[in-house]
């Protein structure tokens, strides 16, 4: 699907999304192993979201499997570390919460 991050919050926040074919509408909402998340049929037709999909060219991580139509995903298996590949600094965390 491919959305930025604060876009991705406002369309689960509208509860334009499903998870496993129930609205969701936290963005901090915890996916789990082998959950579906799906865009409502309302959303589907979005030019916002027609655009993201046939204009840009994205790959999704290896942890996630795309639906046919690229307006849904399942989630294959939690990543490792290594499979994440937004830059974190683990120390830093670590040292937050220590105090």
């Amino acid at each position: 699907m491919g959305f930025h991050p604060p876009q991705a919050r406002q369309f689960v926040n509208h509860g334009h999304v499903s998870v496993n074919g129930k609205r969701v509408d936290i963005p901090s909402y915890r996916l789990r192993k082998d959950d579906e998340v799906t865009l409502r049929d309302k959303a589907k037709g979005m030019i916002v979201i027609q655009w993201n999909n046939d204009v840009l060219d994205r790959e999704a991580p290896a942890w996630i499997e795309l639906a046919d139509d690229r307006l849904g995903a399942k989630v294959r298996d939690l990543p490792i570390r290594e499979q994440i590949d937004i830059p974190i600094r683990e120390q830093l965390i670590v040292e937050l919460y220590s105090k």
